[in-house]
């Protein structure tokens, strides 16, 4: 059981441009975050993959990996959408929850990448390892806003998405 809250929300409008933060974002079932670089349709097959719709970060795994790294980054430099805290992200893999409005479900862990490391900073994709964050599905459309309660839903576990292309 968790109490969450939403810390701050970030989209890309193409794969390597720098993140732009908002107060609020729209998020859309089967389609992700509204101007996202990933909800726009542009990446790869252009299929919207359900492990591309959202992606979340904890600043407590963002606070560990500065302090065991001896690195200075935040959320923006993650490349995460939304920032959480007192959220366990790993443990939300085949799970719903929900942010405010919009329900969520964790699809697999969003480990970091080379692409990562290459526009940011060095060091970011060894200190990110197993806390990277988490790959999500919009299952229900709504606004997200800075501040939303976040919280497990009560469903019992859910089977993980195919992979689809």
């Amino acid at each position: 059981m968790f109490d969450g809250r939403l810390l701050a929300i970030a989209i890309h409008p193409s794969k390597s441009a720098p993140m732009v933060p908002r107060d609020s974002v729209a998020a859309v079932a089967g389609s992700g975050i509204v101007d996202d670089y990933y909800s726009l349709g542009k990446h790869g097959s252009g299929i919207i993959q359900p492990d591309q719709e959202v992606t979340l970060i904890e600043a407590e795994a963002i606070a560990a990996a500065c302090q065991d790294y001896q690195l200075i980054f935040d959320h923006l430099t993650s490349r995460r959408n939304l920032l959480t805290e007192g959220v366990p992200l790993n443990h939300l893999v085949g799970k719903e929850f929900s942010i405010g409005e919009v329900i969520l479900r964790g699809v697999e862990l969003c480990e970091p990448c080379g692409h990562l490391e290459k526009l940011t900073i060095p060091g970011i994709k060894r200190a990110l390892i197993h806390r990277g964050g988490l790959r999500a599905h919009v299952v229900r459309s709504g606004t997200l806003h800075i501040g939303d309660q976040i919280a497990p839903i009560h469903t019992g576990q859910v089977s993980r998405l195919p992979r689809t292309g």
